[in-house]
């Protein structure tokens, strides 16, 4: 049995790509798309999908189209409104947008009980695996920062895979070495200080995706774990993943780590 699915945010680049990944699934079926912004338009003519219907205005499309679960890809505070929403309405959601707060979560996690949720600051694969490899490394190694780079229309900063990057590190090792920068040039040029006093540095410019680096050292070596997306594409396995997966994952989940068993 295909399941049915809709987009919040269809008309945006992530969901006009994640509409034509649905739609390039066998598994899945595309129902309904909902995006403000690109009301009244044709499928074909927002996301490339050749699909009988319009683009929506709210969320009563996913209700008439008997949805099995949505994917939000938009901003904060429009992705904090459909997620309560969704969780109203009994429906399955899955979310990249990023940002939200520990009271958002528990938010969620309360809401979130006759239907779920994964919310993962990175539907790339390579990047989860990336995560991971740095938290495995911490312990052994005294010094560490982390790099992000994404391209020139991403609103904040850092981003949230390197935030997460930065608590597992943290929570992998409480031995860090302090800084040793007593004189700031420019302020700000050490970058932002993450958990642990990790710092973080983020860059914005235009031609990349998603891009980062971990930078770990310790006497006489360094490691240095990179990820790069090139393209939007690079997200849609893991967005498919927890499409197919969240109908058995209660409550709320947060990043493809347990769906990957890592």
């Amino acid at each position: 049995m295909t399941l049915r699915v809709g987009v919040f945010g269809a008309g945006g680049r992530m969901g006009s790509t994640v509409c034509r990944a649905i739609d390039g699934d066998p598994a899945l079926e595309l129902v309904a798309a909902v995006d403000p912004h690109h009301a009244g338009l044709d499928m074909r003519q927002v996301t490339g999908c050749d699909r009988p219907f319009q683009v929506s205005a709210d969320g009563q499309a996913f209700l008439d189209a008997k949805v099995d679960v949505v994917i939000d890809f938009t901003h904060l505070e429009a992705a904090r409104t459909n997620l309560l929403w969704l969780a109203e309405h009994g429906i399955n959601a899955v979310t990249g947008t990023t940002g939200f707060s520990d009271a958002d979560l528990q938010s969620f996690r309360d809401q979130f009980t006759n239907s779920n949720c994964v919310i993962a600051p990175n539907f790339a694969i390579g990047a989860v695996l990336m995560m991971r490899f740095a938290e495995l490394a911490a312990p052994f190694f005294e010094t560490g920062e982390i790099i992000e780079l994404h391209h020139d229309a991403k609103i904040d900063a850092p981003s949230g895979t390197a935030m997460l990057t930065a608590e597992r590190m943290a929570e992998a090792s409480a031995e860090w070495a302090a800084d040793p920068t007593t004189t700031e040039i420019l302020a700000g040029a050490r970058g932002g200080k993450g958990p642990a006093d990790i710092r973080v540095h983020s860059l914005r410019l235009r031609g990349m995706v998603a891009h980062q680096e971990v930078l770990l050292g310790t006497t006489g070596q360094t490691l240095t774990l990179r990820h790069d997306s090139y393209d939007r594409d690079s997200f849609m396995p893991g967005v498919l993943l927890a499409t197919k997966a969240v109908a058995d994952r209660p409550g709320v989940t947060i990043g493809l780590d347990s769906l990957l068993d890592l």
